[in-house]
Formats: C-alpha cells, sequence, structure tokens
C-alpha cells in the first residue's frame, strides 16, 4: 500500500478510514504490511449506526417537540438542552451517509458537495455540543454557587443569545472540513474516498494541537470547575436555608447526568486523538501503535454515535419537569382528542334527529 496515504483518517468518528492507514515512512524505516481489519466493521457497524440514527431522531424530535408546544416559557437549562437536541438532530441526520460509507467500505458515492457538507455539519454537531454543555455548567454554577447575583446572565434572552454565538463559532470551526475534505481516488484500493486532505503533515498536526486545546482541554477545565463548586454546595446541608438552591438543584441533576454521559462517550476519541498527535509528531512509532489508534478509534465511533440518542432517554428518566410537561402535553392532547370526537358524535346526533324530523 502507497505510503502516501498515512493522514487520511484520526479526525472525527465517522470519519475515520482504517483500512487507508498506513505508516508514514519519517516514523519507521519499515513499512507496516497491510493490517487486517475486523471483518465485521462492514456489517455490524452500519447496522448500529442506521439504530442509532433512527432512535435518536424519534428521541431528540420528542424533546423539541415538548419544548416548543408546551405553554410555559423554557427555563434556561432548557434553552440550552434544546439546542444541543438540535445539534444531535443535524448529526443524526448526517448518519446515513456514513452507514452507506463504511457499508461499501469506505466508498464515497455522494459526490464531493455532499463530502464537505456532511462533515462539516458532523464537524459543528461536536463545537456546538460541547460548548452548550460549558454554558449550561456555567449556567448551574451561576444559580447555584453565585446565588446572589448575576440574574441579567442567567435570563432566557440571554441564554439564546449564547446559543447563537456558539452557532456561528461551530460554523466558522468548521470551516477547515469544507476547504480541506475532498473526494480523492485511491488507485491501490480502487475506491473514491472522502478524505479530510490538508496540503502539508504540518499544517494538519497544527489543527489537530489546536482542537485538543479547543474541542477538549478548555472546555473540560471550564465544566471541572463548575461541576466541582455545584457538588461542593449540593453537599453543604447549610447552602438549602436558601429557596433558589432548592428550586435550581432539581434541573442541575439533570446536567450533571448529561455532562457525565457526554464525558464517558467522548473521552476515548479525545485520548485517541492525542495518541494521534503523538505518533505525528514522532513521539510514537510502529505498527502496533497504529493498530491501537486505527482499531480503537472504531470503538470510540460506537461510544460517540450513541451520545445523541441517549440525551432524549435521561431527559425522561432524570429530568421531572421535561416529564412533567410531556405528561402535561399529552393530557391536553387526549382532552382535546376527546372533546372533537364528542363533537363530532353530538354534530352526527343532530343530522340523524333532524333527518328523522323530516
Amino acid at each position: 500500500m502507497n505510503q502516501t496515504m498515512i493522514n487520511t483518517t484520526h479526525n472525527h468518528p465517522l470519519m475515520s478510514s482504517p483500512n487507508l492507514s498506513t505508516v508514514d515512512s519519517s516514523n519507521s524505516s519499515n513499512p507496516c504490511p497491510e493490517v487486517l481489519f475486523w471483518d465485521w466493521l462492514y456489517t455490524f457497524q452500519p447496522i448500529y449506526i442506521m439504530v442509532v440514527c433512527v432512535t435518536g431522531l424519534v428521541g431528540n424530535i420528542f424533546v423539541l417537540s415538548v419544548m416548543y408546544l408546551h405553554k410555559s416559557q423554557c427555563t434556561v437549562p432548557e434553552v440550552y438542552l434544546g439546542n444541543l437536541a438540535g445539534a444531535d438532530l443535524l448529526l443524526l441526520a448526517c448518519l446515513p451517509f456514513w452507514a452507506v460509507n463504511i457499508a461499501l467500505r469506505f466508498h464515497w458515492p455522494f459526490g464531493e458537495f455532499l463530502c464537505r457538507c456532511v462533515n462539516s455539519v458532523i464537524y459543528m454537531n461536536l463545537y456546538s455540543s460541547i460548548y452548550l454543555l460549558v454554558m449550561v455548567s456555567i449556567d448551574r454554577y451561576l444559580a447555584l454557587v453565585k446565588i446572589l447575583g448575576h440574574g441579567r446572565m442567567r435570563s432566557v434572552s440571554c441564554a439564546k443569545l449564547n446559543c447563537f454565538f456558539i452557532w456561528v463559532f461551530s460554523l466558522l470551526m468548521s470551516t477547515p472540513a469544507i476547504i480541506f475534505r475532498k473526494e480523492v481516488y485511491i488507485p491501490e484500493l480502487n475506491l473514491t474516498a472522502c478524505l479530510l486532505n490538508y496540503p502539508n503533515p504540518g499544517l494538519r498536526l497544527k489543527m489537530d494541537a489546536m482542537l485538543i486545546v479547543i474541542v477538549f482541554l478548555v472546555p473540560a477545565a471550564i465544566i471541572t470547575f463548575c461541576t466541582c463548586q455545584i457538588l461542593n454546595v449540593l453537599k453543604n446541608n447549610q447552602m438549602w436555608r436558601f429557596k433558589q438552591v432548592r428550586k435550581e438543584s432539581k434541573a442541575t441533576n439533570l446536567v450533571l447526568i448529561v455532562l457525565l454521559a457526554f464525558v464517558i462517550c467522548w473521552l476515548p476519541f479525545q485520548l485517541l486523538r492525542f495518541l494521534n498527535i503523538f505518533y505525528q509528531a514522532n513521539l510514537l512509532s510502529g505498527c502496533i501503535w497504529l493498530e491501537v489508534i486505527d482499531n480503537g478509534n472504531q470503538i470510540a465511533t460506537f461510544l460517540a454515535c450513541t451520545n445523541s440518542c441517549i440525551n432524549p432517554i435521561l431527559y425522561v428518566m432524570v429530568g421531572k419537569q421535561f416529564r412533567k410537561k410531556a405528561k402535561e402535553l399529552y393530557t391536553q392532547s387526549t382532552t382535546r382528542r376527546k372533546s372533537t370526537l364528542n363533537f363530532s358524535d353530538s354534530v352526527t346526533t343532530q343530522r340523524t334527529s333532524i333527518s328523522i324530523g323530516q
């Protein structure tokens, strides 16, 4: 296999193509033999991705429907979590393309336009999701730790403005996927792949290092600080004399669970990104490390995909306020349906009595 095919993947889950990776000649004088990857990758993973896609679409549409149709105004956490559901919907809408891509052994049949667009949307999901969780962590910090001030910062209008800036930021950060994602024909494999094709390895290394800082280190530091402060307040019984703390703690439980699920699903991928940067910088070398990164990336894909369909389940299981709103909507729709049926029966009865009278 040609050595120029290194650095084709290791970017975002759903974008890794393990059968397109070999060892770079700068890392080793002896090229790696072609690795025999799991045959089940091409059958099981597309099925799994489609199951996640269908489940996640139904769940997130349900979440957004409850938040949009309920008469009461959304709270600040619900604004952020609603946008998170929207980000997950964007990702889930792109999953079928990658399911087909994997089933075809990483042959991309949809053209270069969709190659760029689908990948940019997937990157937008990554950036927007992590920073929406950062904002919801800051909101919980202000609500529970700084309860005597920062009222304006916790308004719904301010939360919506923050979401707007997060989406703009996510779009700007996804531009490399729009610029450098291309359809590349690989004669050695006789397929056309959708690859992130940087002009030189140095730029790739810089971009990956920047992403580590922006998408992992900075958000992790903020979320960790806020979470520790929040947990400290929840453990401090003296703070429960404040009615506001008791009220805000109900929403905080859901937020903490959503954060935990995100960390569990995405941490393996971020760790693999670290390993990949070390590999590109020649701090790690050899075929074994290449196999660990490539194969581990596939396992991380499963976890990363799953996060997009977990949140709606968490809202139902943990979110008491969300369950209350869903029940109220169900009761309203049932009452409206019964009244419509009763009205229809009444009209039918009147028509029957009139016809008999005639």
